[in-house]
């Protein structure tokens, strides 16, 4: 069994007695000691200028042109922390409570409860920063509700939070920059990880621009890349969204944990055609207001505003009466599932629901009437003040949905439809942020550790600065304690030029194919193998079919891959093939995981292991362990850590 090392003790005391007993590196030494943070979003960007700002020599990669087009920009709905500035009952053992039953107890205590403790900070921080929160008339910071919580607890800045609080790392890391802490290489892919000794001490990267193979050294290596959601080719995420720097760590000895452990977000924009390449989200926040519903009967073509009330099936609010519109995003997305399969559906695929805001309007409205003592108006003057809250509220999300569909949704429901939108998997680690690898770090979405098997909306904004900001700085000085001695290694180091080399090689056996097929094609036909047999249902005769055809596909990859352009010059075909030749491979090890899974929990939904009523049913004797897998020549071995609860008592979710 692997150990987590998560410190003893009482739960709510284990961060604190960590911190307070943790080594330390003393000014001096840290300014000997080089970093390197691969990936510069949320949790990049924060774990860099922080490490700048404690002294330590950092190097930052993204293959963005800059990291203020990290994907980290595209979260729209909140962040969460346990302030209780609404006073309904919130609390850090809350939250830590609902994220774990929101993850299907399939997360560590530990590591859950640590990130509820800290959340609280990460809001003061941003305040700090100057990230424009939503308020209150009065000047409070506003909070909204999200998916699996009774309390509000998510701060927002309108639809675009996730932009706000980039803005704000990024300005602290480019602060590092000006004072000459932080070297910043912008279009730069990482291609390879460079171990010695069983330590990482580096990374090949490739300059997009020029097409040159670099050599870096690190005391140690960040791995802040992100989730792996684009193996599905459509999903939320950004088009060059992908899994290669964790891969590559990967097959150099670092563990995959739970990687069939994928989130389907039950609010996005319908896929209209196989012309698109990428699936748009709208925020989790619209379920605060919104109503979801379909018609009461099958293969209804009526308008939406035909339909009368009575004539509706709000089938959240019917199945789940307790959470209503806001369960978790696991059960609202099989929920929409269900009914569009049952013949349901809407618009002119019938694989869309309504999320329907007319009683939203109304109801606010009606509280603007009130509170500005209009007396008796008309109904056109109530639905017009209704429509500037909620403008105000809402507004670019209903912008960008009108500007994609060309519904007004002020005027009619929106159509929604789940879409792939997070990843829970990713590389193993343990309660320190380390890899399986000494001295190989991942932080934010490219790690597994906080969310289960489905994480709770607004949370990962929370996971990313938690671990760039409040848990990276203490943990990465207990191990860069011990390496004070170590000296820079220089780059014609035998093991940076058998790293370099074997990238080179890929790349060389890459071009050299001039087969007749495009990259794209190969990713799309991967995206629809996973997404049809891996995705929102599983099952043991569809995945060991997925299996087999991912296999088929790799073979014919390597074989009939055309990419056309240079080596030595920009040539993004060439950058995407090995992103997708990565991709491939991880889609086997995810259709491998969910078959070895025989239970339904969270995200991973295997159609033989439900409740009479459709739910999830998960197997706690035989799988309440974290999944880590570790790369072989041709296979991969499983290893197990058990998931231990002392405080909480797992039991099957119930939101009714």
């Amino acid at each position: 069994m692997l150990d987590a090392k998560i410190p003893a003790g009482k739960l709510d005391e284990k961060w604190t007695k960590y911190k307070g007993t943790v080594k330390l590196v003393n000014p001096a030494n840290k300014r000997k000691l080089e970093i390197i943070v691969v990936g510069t979003g949320l949790a990049g960007s924060s774990a860099a200028a922080s490490l700048g700002e404690m002294g330590y020599k950092v190097k930052a990669f993204c293959f963005q042109d800059s990291p203020r087009r990290a994907h980290s920009i595209a979260a729209q709905g909140g962040i969460n922390a346990a302030k209780n500035y609404q006073n309904d009952g919130d609390s850090v053992y809350r939250l830590f409570y609902d994220t774990i039953k929101g993850g299907d107890y399939r997360a560590r205590e530990g590591n859950v409860h640590r990130l509820a403790e800290v959340s609280t900070s990460i809001i003061d921080q941003c305040v700090a920063q100057g990230v424009p929160f939503a308020r209150e008339y009065g000047g409070l910071l506003s909070n909204r509700s999200f998916g699996g919580t009774q309390v509000q607890r998510t701060f927002y800045a309108a639809g675009q939070t996730g932009q706000q609080l980039l803005i704000g790392a990024y300005q602290a890391l480019e602060r590092q920059v000006a004072l000459g802490t932080v070297e910043m290489h912008a279009r730069h892919e990482m291609v390879e990880l460079v171990i010695i000794d069983g330590k990482a001490r580096g990374i090949i990267a490739r300059n997009l621009v020029t097409g040159e193979l670099e050599r870096h050294f690190a005391h140690a290596v960040l791995l802040c890349t992100g989730g792996y959601g684009n193996v599905f080719y459509l999903s939320t995420n950004a088009m060059g969204s992908n899994v290669t720097a964790a891969w590559k760590a990967h097959k150099k000895g670092a563990y995959f944990a739970n990687p069939c452990f994928t989130q389907i977000h039950p609010t996005c924009i319908p896929v209209s055609g196989d012309h698109q390449s990428k699936l748009t989200l709208m925020s989790e926040s619209l379920r605060n207001d919104g109503r979801i519903w379909v018609p009461a009967k099958q293969g209804d073509n009526r308008p939406a505003n035909e339909i009368p009330e009575e004539e509706r099936d709000y089938y959240l609010e019917r199945r789940y009466p307790a959470f209503g519109n806001l369960v978790p995003r696991d059960v609202a997305s099989r929920a929409a599932k269900e009914r569009c399969d049952a013949g349901f559906g809407v618009g002119s695929s019938k694989q869309a629901v309504y999320l329907d805001y007319a009683a939203a309007i109304q109801r606010y409205g009606k509280a603007e009437v009130s509170k500005k003592n209009l007396g008796n108006v008309s109904a056109e003057v109530i639905t017009n003040l209704g429509k500037d809250v909620v403008k105000e509220k809402y507004g670019n999300l209903f912008a960008m949905y009108e500007k994609i569909t060309g519904e007004n949704p002020y005027e009619v429901p929106m159509r929604i439809y789940p879409a792939v939108h997070y990843t829970m998997g990713g590389l193993w680690v343990d309660y320190e942020l380390k890899t399986t690898i000494d001295g190989l770090y991942a932080l934010g979405e490219a790690n597994f550790s906080e969310h289960g098997a489905n994480r709770l909306g607004a949370s990962a904004l929370m996971q990313g600065l938690a671990d760039g900001y409040f848990v990276i700085p203490y943990t990465l000085g207990n191990y860069l304690a011990d390496d004070i001695r170590t000296t820079s290694i220089p780059t014609d180091h035998p093991a940076f030029v058998e790293a370099e080399q074997k990238a080179a090689d890929r790349i060389n056996t890459l071009m050299s194919i001039k087969g007749k097929q495009t990259v794209e094609s190969f990713h799309k036909r991967l995206g629809k193998i996973i997404w049809d047999k891996c995705g929102m249902a599983r099952s043991a005769e569809g995945l060991k079919q997925a299996i087999e055809e991912v296999r088929a596909l790799k073979a014919e990859f390597w074989s009939d891959v055309r990419i056309p352009g240079e080596i030595n010059a920009m040539n993004p075909e060439l950058d995407k093939a090995g992103r997708v030749a990565d991709f491939i491979e991880l889609g086997e090890l995810m259709c491998i995981d969910a078959l070895d899974r025989n239970e339904s929990c969270g995200g991973h939904f295997r159609e033989e292991y439900q409740t009479p009523d459709g739910e999830a049913l998960r197997d706690d004797e035989g799988y309440m362990y974290v999944a880590a897998w570790e790369h072989q020549e041709n296979n991969w071995n499983l290893h197990k850590e058990a998931l231990n609860y002392e405080v909480v008592k797992p039991s099957q979710r119930s939101y009714k």
